[in-house]
């Protein structure tokens, strides 16, 4: 592989999940050339919410009201948590940082504060979380104050049920009622998704058509609920729209994977990178990594051609078992790219528990990479595989995230702390080179004087 005809980037990035996005989000904005190497196909299973910490100890199931607190509490009692390892200011920057992105980019947040958030869900459920999009937010206010409110759904969209939200929640939210109506233009059809009808709502007609079907049902509802379909690529208008329509707040609830907002979130992390430079390469895979001193070589496959990539720092978002970054025999768990040591149970009898529901989870939900502090991977003698190669996000080990609700807050957190690294790492080296340089232009003037 040649070193001259490979293409220079700061930062490769592999992986586009969200651990992926946000290394690749916060390289553009240090400055840092990035490419970003897999798909985001991840994302669609997205719900749109942005959790941090909101359960911990697990064995315990303690719903924390400030993630912050949480977080102190994780590195107090479990310090090799990999969010644990990261400070709360850092944690504070990196979610600011990319809830801005998201918003420039067509999918605005709430504003962040220092608590999490309650969260209706399709189910009836209530989910703790902290990073809200806008749309969903007049749902936290109303639940929290048990607002008179109505829930819509439509006839054929077999993934959400407002009669099974309010039967769950009869008990807590008397307030809460619920209504079923055709949508327009789809009142032949048996079934429809949620991704037809986000479509079709950004057309004016039909959108004006589905709100005075509403009107008539609010009754004394202060706030309207819907399942997540307000819109795709213009959500925020559908919504705002909604809400003059009806006259009354509208939020939208969470749908079952493969969601609106997880589409929407996929399209505005997309945005958001390729927006700042970022170079990505969707559908190519990595056929070989290798590392000579402080550069790392990439062949892809996917690409016309193939092509080569060298890069100063490498970013291994490869995420768990969903996104092949580990994958597991009949005998134990293996990193897929490189081989890396997983850390795991001796043997496979110690991957779970008896109790398919345990408490404190499986152990083998907590296997992964172990770093040292700079999120480099180690290896067998517990000293970092190489100095330019970094991991982040899900395949790190020490963390469950679905169990604590911590997924995105572990994407972002690792993903920002990393980049860090490397930025800092890059700016000593030009810094000695600048150093050097003035130094040899001071000799040089030193001769000509001379």
């Amino acid at each position: 592989m040649s070193l001259e005809t490979a293409k220079r980037y700061d930062v490769a990035v592999i992986g586009a999940g969200m651990a992926g996005m946000a290394a690749a989000l916060f390289a553009a904005e240090r400055g840092l050339s990035c490419i970003q190497i897999g798909s985001g196909g991840g994302i669609l299973f997205a719900s749109g919410l942005l959790d941090l910490l909101a359960v911990h100890p697990t064995q315990e199931y303690r719903l924390w009201q400030s993630p912050f607190t949480a977080l102190a509490a994780l590195a107090r009692e479990q310090s090799e948590h990999p969010l644990a390892r990261v400070d709360a200011a850092s944690v504070r920057t990196a979610f600011q940082t990319f809830v801005a992105a998201l918003t420039s980019a067509g999918m605005p947040y709430a504003p962040l504060g220092e608590r999490n958030s309650h969260v209706i869900t399709s189910i009836g459920t209530v989910k703790t979380s902290f990073g809200v999009p806008l749309s969903m937010v007049a749902g936290v206010a109303a639940l929290e104050r048990r607002l008179p409110c109505l829930l819509v759904d439509f006839r054929g969209l077999r993934e959400f049920s407002a009669r099974q939200i309010v039967e769950t929640l009869a008990n807590e939210w008397p307030a809460l009622r619920h209504q079923r109506i055709d949508f327009p233009g789809f009142e032949a059809v048996s079934e429809v998704y949620a991704a037809h009808l986000a479509r079709a709502l950004e057309n004016r007609e039909t959108c004006e058509r589905t709100i005075a079907l509403i009107k008539p049902l609010l009754g004394d509802a202060r706030v309207v609920g819907l399942p997540a379909l307000l819109g795709l690529s213009r959500s925020s208008e559908v919504h705002a729209a909604f809400e003059l329509g009806l006259g009354v707040s509208v939020f939208e609830i969470p749908t079952m994977p493969t969601s609106v907002p997880g589409l929407r979130l996929l399209g505005a992390l997309e945005a958001a990178v390729c927006a700042r430079g970022v170079t990505r390469r969707q559908l190519c895979s990595v056929r070989a990594l290798t590392f000579e001193d402080s550069t790392a070589m990439l062949a892809l496959e996917g690409a016309t051609g193939g092509e080569r990539i060298k890069a100063r720092a490498i970013v291994l978002a490869t995420g768990r078992f969903s996104g092949r970054g580990l994958t597991a025999d009949q005998t134990s768990v293996h990193e897929s790219l490189l081989g890396l040591p997983v850390q795991q149970p001796a043997s496979r009898e110690g991957w779970h528990e008896r109790d398919f529901l345990a408490p404190a989870g499986h152990a083998i939900n907590r296997a992964g990479l172990r770093t040292d502090d700079a999120w480099r991977p180690l290896d067998a003698s517990g000293r970092p595989a190489w100095k330019n190669l970094f991991a982040i996000g899900s395949i790190l080990a020490d963390q469950d995230w679905m169990r604590e609700k911590c997924g995105s807050g572990l994407a972002i957190a690792t993903a920002w702390a990393a980049v860090d690294v490397i930025a800092r790492s890059g700016a000593t080296r030009q810094s000695m080179q600048s150093e050097v340089m003035d130094r040899h232009a001071s000799l040089a003037m030193t001769k000509v004087t001379r």
